[in-house]
């Protein structure tokens, strides 16, 4: 009997929920240094709406994310980039690999710039 497959389905659950918490951990600390309340980032939905309030994009934006996801994720990532002055590599990660550069953004000495 051979248990490599549920030590690994474990492993990767672990690793999953590791990931999780870090980008919540990221959004929450992202949200608190836009003066935004940090719990914002675990509400359904609201939490788009408090980023798009960061972005500084109008609420009826948040259609794009329920209709066009991807459009609306690359444009409101690219501008928190630019938000909290990074450069344009940042802007990639944020919309390429979220669940390492917002909690990247979150925990550094990033400034929001209103």
């Amino acid at each position: 009997m051979d248990n490599g497959g549920g030590i690994g389905a474990a492993i990767g659950g672990l690793l999953y929920l590791v990931f999780v918490i870090a980008f919540v951990a990221g959004m929450w600390k992202t949200f608190a240094k836009a003066g935004k309340p940090g719990w914002a980032a675990i509400v359904p939905i609201y939490n788009y709406i408090v980023l798009l309030e960061i972005v500084e994009k109008p609420i009826w934006w948040i259609a794009i994310f329920l209709f066009l996801f991807p459009v609306a994720w690359i444009v409101v990532m690219w501008n928190l980039a630019m938000k909290f002055g990074k450069g344009g590599g940042f802007g990639i990660g944020l919309i390429c690999l979220p669940f390492i550069f917002i909690p990247m953004l979150g925990f550094s000495d990033a400034r929001y710039q209103a």
